[in-house]
């Protein structure tokens, strides 16, 4: 059924059609030593290049969050997500907490910024860590998740795609530096034939892509766009499309995919959000770096809440800060850290360049095709 593939989460679902993904000659090109060194210098990189471009300090991050906060990040808006929880007993019991662990840091940081004073046009830059159980294992999905969580004060005059636009670009700046950065280090990488990052970033909005390819299902569609164009930011991912479903499931309370806006030609569109993917020259498929948005103010969070059926939410002590108008507007994303290095340092699995757990079907399948897995 197309609507239920259109839904699909971006992991591939089982482990016969992964191993018709993972290529069968690959060699890498630095060896695992050489893979740490390199990753450090991208991470040591890019983390300078955003704090500067964005105008960001870099702040701790929590890896545990009180339940009742309402801070964790439920990831979309269907439940089938959910965080580990558990139990801290403390003092006998008396003053006990239920904790989680992460799965992002989306909404803790706009507490945060709060917190920390930042004022706009200024923000925080966190090194996050989390854990999501329920991903389906597969070369860019694991259940150890590493992120570069940003966020930053606007004024409600920013909540609009121009300013959204602008933000993307710079990060799109400090990747493509990055990625120039690790190849004067290491000049093989240089020579290795793997086409380089474009300059720019071609923008289209998840309505317009839907049009253009109508008879394609989600991941398709961005397949076929990442054949013209080898990196796109896709506006609008979370509002219902023509086919009535969303280009991809967006929780309801941080992003803003309902406000209406603009096309650049002047047609009414949807979103104040998106997420960079680009083309894999190694794996030969799509891959997201990063999602990210204007967050919601208090009339989208009402209205995201009730198309979503979680108005229930609005007793918690976040979703009462934003409509309260405690918490400042704001705009950030999550940039995935291994997939930015597995991207650059051009690998075929995400275990090369992070350790977490793998079945062992996948292990043995990594091996027969020299892919070293860490463990």
């Amino acid at each position: 059924m197309k609507p239920i593939k259109d839904l699909a989460g971006p992991g591939i679902g089982n482990y016969y059609d992964l191993e018709k993904v993972l290529p069968k000659d690959y060699k890498s090109i630095l060896n695992i030593r050489e893979t740490q060194e390199a990753l450090f210098a991208v991470k040591d990189y890019i983390e300078e290049g955003l704090a500067k471009e964005l105008n960001l300090i870099r702040v701790t991050v929590p890896l545990i969050v009180d339940k009742k906060s309402g801070v964790n990040d439920l990831l979309d808006r269907d439940g089938s997500r959910k965080p580990i929880n558990f139990h801290i007993v403390n003092d006998y019991n008396e003053h006990s907490i239920d904790a989680e662990i992460v799965q992002a840091a989306t909404k803790w940081k706009r507490v945060a910024l709060k917190q920390f004073q930042m004022q706009p046009g200024e923000g925080i830059l966190t090194d996050m860590r989390a854990v999501r159980k329920d991903y389906f294992l597969d070369h860019d999905h694991s259940v150890y998740v590493d992120q570069w969580d940003w966020e930053r004060v606007i004024t409600a005059e920013d909540r609009n795609l121009h300013f959204l636009t602008m933000i993307v670009n710079k990060i799109w700046k400090a990747l493509k530096g990055a990625e120039e950065h690790l190849h004067r280090i290491f000049p093989k990488l240089d020579v290795s034939g793997y086409p380089k990052l474009p300059e720019k970033l071609h923008f289209i909005h998840a309505e317009d892509l839907y049009d253009q390819y109508p008879d394609l299902y989600r991941k398709e569609r961005e397949t076929a766009i990442l054949q013209e164009y080898p990196a796109v930011f896709i506006y609008g991912i979370g509002y219902p499309l023509q086919n009535g479903f969303p280009h991809e499931m967006r929780a309801s309370d941080y992003d803003d995919w309902i406000t209406e806006t603009k096309s650049a030609d002047g047609r009414p569109m949807h979103g104040l959000n998106g997420d960079i993917l680009v083309w894999n020259p190694v794996t030969q498929r799509r891959h997201e770096l990063t999602s990210m948005g204007i967050r919601v103010n208090a009339k989208s969070l009402k209205a995201q809440l009730k198309m979503s059926d979680q108005q229930s939410f609005m007793d918690l002590p976040y979703h009462k800060g934003i409509l309260n108008g405690h918490l400042p507007l704001s705009i950030g994303g999550g940039i995935g850290q291994s997939r930015v290095y597995m991207l650059l340092l051009q690998k075929a699995h995400l275990g090369e360049v992070s350790v977490s757990v793998w079945p062992d079907i996948l292990k043995q399948m990594c091996a027969e095709r020299n892919i070293k897995v860490l463990e």
